[in-house]
């Protein structure tokens, strides 16, 4: 009976999970088109792609799913983390820099009067359903009443954990920020009423949403910032985001697998540049250099987690190694470590990834206080 209750709960668990892996479990119906343009090198006409990969690396999707309701390997982790949330300033004006992990992959920074906001969710699951799916461990670092007025959210691909559309509409309909994204995903966001209404005639900018290819950029102006500081950094434009590619793949229903791009960002702000790897894995490494030739970066926020099984997920999610390997490469002034500890989506132990973080800087020679993962809700300040 154990055991039967054990595998219940895991396949619960990963439901959600399931139906972004496996297209089979979804009916046709439920695919959709999100973005409609010319072929490029990485993308069909239909779907978009890795340049070279496929889209699983060696696994397949039925085997990973099986994998994670038989094998003892999964490790368990609590039910609940404790969380001391924090309250941010409203506003970092001038040359500071401010960095608070709220959890996931979502990050606020704070600098030259502008807050940012990166893959936002307060949700309790990542899921399309609120009464199933992978389930949160650590609350927000950040109460979402306590978060400052959000100036700019960059979206990276659409899986539930990383575009949580009622953290979205939360933001939309209390800030009115600028969302930045790859093509094709502001067609979900205007779908569900973020950015201004939905015309499938006319896919250019949106207010509120700008979804770019890779290696494309937008200028958000100062003007549209209210709060905005121009002392003693000069006057607007306020921000130039790049949207770079990384390695990675998306989806909401399964049978829409790759209907939308994903991507990274570069974010060149008057108190320096920010990079952002979304959700990656190693590929071949050239989006890496890519990335690396906008910088230097002040700021380099880079995902640490959901890594194993490894022979099915380093096509798709780097591992620590393979971040102090995009750090070495970036070189920023610091590094933050993103993506663990919040949402069981693999089978590494919940701490195992910051472990593994310094035992690899210790090895390398690396500064303590250069490449860091925090607590959900600890702030630091960027030199």
């Amino acid at each position: 009976m154990r055991t039967f209750m054990k595998r219940i709960g895991a396949a619960l668990l990963f439901l959600a999970v399931a139906i972004s892996f496996t297209p089979t479990l979804v009916p046709p119906f439920l695919d959709r088109i999100y973005y409609e343009g010319p072929r490029s090198d990485h993308f069909d006409g239909e779907r978009f792609f890795n340049l070279g990969f496929p889209p699983y690396g060696n696994g397949t999707p039925q085997r990973f799913m099986n994998r994670l309701l038989h094998d003892d390997r999964k490790s368990e982790w609590p039910e609940r983390v404790p969380v001391t949330p924090t309250v941010p300033p409203r506003r970092v004006d001038g040359a500071e820099m401010r960095v608070t992990w709220i959890g996931h992959a979502t990050v606020l920074v704070q600098t030259a009067g502008l807050n940012i906001l990166t893959d936002p969710i307060w949700s309790e699951r990542a899921s399309p359903f609120s009464f199933v799916g992978p389930k949160r461990v650590r609350a927000p670092g950040v109460r979402f009443e306590d978060l400052p007025k959000i100036d700019l959210v960059l979206i990276s691909h659409n899986h539930y954990d990383h575009m949580d559309v009622p953290t979205l509409k939360r933001l939309w309909k209390r800030d009115r920020p600028v969302f930045v994204t790859s093509l094709g995903n502001d067609t979900l966001l205007r779908n569900a009423g973020i950015g201004g209404r939905h015309d499938m005639t006319d896919c250019g900018r949106c207010p509120g949403v700008e979804a770019l290819d890779w290696n494309r950029n937008t200028i958000v102006e100062g003007a549209a910032m209210e709060g905005w500081s121009r002392e003693p950094l000069g006057p607007a434009p306020i921000a130039n985001v790049y949207v770079e590619r990384n390695h990675h793949w998306g989806s909401r229903w399964g049978t829409d697998r790759n209907r939308a791009l994903w991507s990274a960002f570069s974010v060149d702000t008057p108190a320096g540049k920010i990079f952002y790897a979304g959700d990656t894995g190693w590929g071949d490494g050239s989006w890496l250099w890519e990335a690396a030739a906008r910088g230097p970066f002040r700021l380099a926020i880079i995902p640490i987690g959901a890594y194993e099984p490894r022979d099915f997920m380093k096509t798709n999610h780097i591992n620590p190694e393979e971040a102090v390997r995009i750090f070495e490469t970036l070189k920023p002034a610091r590094a933050l470590g993103i993506h663990w500890g919040t949402i069981q989506l693999t089978f590494e132990p919940i701490d195992e990834p910051r472990r593994r973080l310094e035992a690899l800087k210790r090895a390398r020679g690396i500064a303590p206080e250069r490449f860091i993962a925090t607590e959900a809700g600890e702030t630091f300040a960027v030199p």
